[in-house]
């Protein structure tokens, strides 16, 4: 698993590619944490690398969402393949994130957040 993170804003964007499975969980879910660590935890995760990804790598991205609410923030997710939007839709998580096709999209619904707020 590779991942690259960079800041637009208030927004942490953290992209991942190769297989989000429980071999790989350590390092990002420290980087979670440190991205939600103060108010407001606007983070977008983008998808448009990964090639698996499993129950664990999909209980991180809950604990992510959870840990982002609890200091005013959410997490959005960007760039999913056909075949983990599917795992999305069976197992209703698409109810629960966010869901956006580019980067640019997810990062921008976050200032609208700002404005309506």
């Amino acid at each position: 698993m590779e991942y690259l993170t960079r800041t637009v804003g208030k927004v942490r964007v953290l992209g991942l590619s190769g297989n989000f499975d429980r071999y790989n969980l350590a390092v990002i879910r420290q980087w979670l944490e440190d991205a939600t660590k103060s108010s407001p935890a606007y983070i977008v995760i983008n998808l448009s690398g990964v090639d698996l990804l499993d129950s664990s790598g999909l209980a991180t991205l809950v604990y992510s969402l959870k840990r982002a609410r609890k200091f005013d923030g959410n997490v959005r997710l960007c760039g999913l393949s056909q075949s983990i939007r599917m795992l999305f839709e069976l197992t209703r998580m698409d109810k629960i994130f966010e869901l956006y096709v580019t980067e640019d999209d997810a990062i921008q619904a976050f200032s609208l957040v700002e404005v309506t707020v």
